[in-house]
This record gives C-alpha cells, sequence and structure tokens, in this order.
C-alpha cells in the first residue's frame, strides 16, 4: 500500500465523487477508480458504496480513513522536518491546547516566540486532553497544554502555578446564582451538565457524593464552548473551570465557586524522548528557558 493510495482515497472520500477527486488529484477517472477498487481488493473489504449520488463511506471506510489521514499527516510532517533541515529557521508546530486559565499563558509564550522566529507557524488544536494525548503518543502532536490530573510518565513537563478553580456555571436568574459559594448538597436536585472526561467526571461525583443514576444530567461536554449556550437555554447548570474562555463573553451567566474549594493546575507536556523537528526542538528549547516566566 502506498502513501499515494492513500491519498487518491482520502481525496474521493472528501469530495464524495469519483470525477471531483480525480480533476483536484490531476489523474483521469478511470485510473483514480481502478486505485481505489485495488485498495479494496487488498484490504480485504469494501471501502466505499457507490451510487448515482456519489460515493459513501462503510463502517471499514471511516474506520479506514481515520487511520489514513493519521499517516498521511505524520507522512507530511517528516517531510517537513527534513526541508527545515536545510532552510533557515522555520517551519510547522502542531500544539494542543484545552480551555484554562493556562491558555492564557501559552497564547503569551507561543507570541513571544512568533516573534523571535517569524517564519516558524503553528498548528493549534482546541480539544479535550485525552484526544490531545492520543495525538502526542502518535506523534501529531509537538507540545500539549492539559489540565490535571494527566499521568505524565510518558512525558516531559511543566505544572504552571496559576491556579484554576471549579464551579458551577449558571443563570443569572437560576435560584442559586446570587450565592458567593455553593455546596454540594444544594445544588444535586437540579439538572447537571458534567464534563465528559472520566477522571474529571469521577472527581465532580466524588464531590457531589452522588452516584450518577442519582442525578438529573441531561448533558456531558467535551469542550465547554457550546455548552454554554445550553446553560443559556435553561438545560442545566455546568460544571467547569474559572479559567475557561468561553464563560467570560456571557454577561447574563454567573460562575460560582463550589465549597469546599476544589482547584487544579495546567501542566505543559511533551513526549519523552521523541526525535522532535528543528523548529518544535526550538520551540520546547524555549519553554524551558522562559519556564520563570510562564510559572
Amino acid at each position: 500500500m502506498e502513501l499515494r493510495t492513500l491519498r487518491y482515497f482520502l481525496a474521493a472520500a472528501n469530495e464524495e465523487n469519483i470525477t471531483r477527486a480525480a480533476d483536484i488529484l490531476h489523474v483521469t477517472q478511470p485510473t483514480l477508480s481502478r486505485q481505489l477498487i485495488d485498495l479494496e481488493k487488498e484490504l480485504g473489504v469494501p471501502l466505499m458504496l457507490r451510487g448515482k449520488k456519489g460515493l459513501a463511506l462503510t463502517e471499514d471506510g471511516i474506520f479506514f480513513r481515520q487511520r489514513a489521514e493519521e499517516i498521511v499527516e505524520l507522512a507530511d510532517r517528516l517531510e517537513q522536518a527534513f526541508v527545515e533541515k536545510n532552510t533557515e529557521v522555520s517551519g510547522l508546530i502542531s500544539i494542543g491546547a484545552t480551555e484554562s486559565v493556562g491558555s492564557r499563558l501559552f497564547a503569551k509564550l507561543i507570541k513571544q516566540f512568533s516573534d523571535k522566529y517569524p517564519q516558524i507557524r503553528f498548528n493549534l488544536y482546541n480539544e479535550m486532553a485525552d484526544y490531545i494525548k492520543d495525538r502526542l503518543d502518535k506523534g501529531l502532536i509537538d507540545v500539549g497544554l492539559l489540565l490535571e490530573p494527566v499521568d505524565t510518565m510518558k512525558y516531559d513537563y511543566i505544572r504552571l502555578s496559576q491556579k484554576e478553580t471549579w464551579g458551577i456555571l449558571m443563570r443569572d436568574d437560576h435560584p442559586m446564582a446570587g450565592r458567593s459559594f455553593i455546596a454540594p448538597e444544594e445544588i444535586t436536585d437540579y439538572p447537571l451538565i458534567l464534563p465528559l472526561r472520566e477522571r474529571v467526571r469521577a472527581e465532580v461525583l466524588n464531590w457531589l457524593g452522588r452516584e450518577e443514576k442519582d442525578l438529573h444530567i441531561p448533558l456531558n461536554y467535551t469542550l465547554l464552548s457550546n455548552a454554554v449556550l445550553l446553560v443559556e437555554e435553561g438545560l442545566g447548570c455546568a460544571f467547569c473551570l474559572d479559567g475557561a474562555l468561553a464563560i467570560h463573553s456571557r454577561p447574563h451567566l454567573r460562575f460560582i465557586p463550589i465549597h469546599p474549594e476544589h482547584t487544579t493546575h495546567s501542566v505543559l507536556i511533551w513526549k519523552k524522548n521523541q526525535l522532535f523537528s528543528p523548529a518544535a526542538s526550538l520551540f520546547i528549547q524555549e519553554i524551558n528557558m522562559l519556564r520563570a516566566k510562564i510559572v
């Protein structure tokens, strides 16, 4: 199986049309069709359903597409790394970040680095922690900004000192909106919107002192941005951190800390013993040099 074949498959999957994909790839339609058929024969499973309205991926095709995207991205990054070796300080750094107070510090660090090395570009993935760690492990992200708890055994890391405080986000007309803090027994009778991340979710449930089946949880979220809209609509109250940027632009919402106070911290992490591109190596070196400024 060649890398070219993966690119052909991805083009066809993205366009959902053989003719359009062939035009983008600058090959003939019969050539592309033959490559896709040969790929399916090699794998022993159908990847696409062909109909009058275009192409649709089978279940195996959806799985193959995800893996093909990862392989192609990794190949592109490898090729770019060798290009960077023969040029001035330039290249691409991929980073992943969760929503937190640490995001502001990370943004400042990236801006300072970009000012020093303007030919270096960044790809930013805003995702939940488990997804970022998965991409770190596969070599698709160079540096991640995550919220604790984080198993750092496989990573080098810097723990930021800025405190992230857990609380509950609610509408300003909620019965609890006037409180300065909220205790577990005061909120358990209301609809609750919880983080989907398993380890964080377990901490929230432990604080509430209830099993999940005994609570009314209409929604779980990965990133808070869209969940905030549902808090505004009155679906429920969301457990979140005070550093989440999405909560500060909503004038009719209130963030109230929980009691007893529960805090966490952000960590910058990158994979141990990994050979990074010149640009990423320079960025990690800069993180270590600027350690005193960002902690």
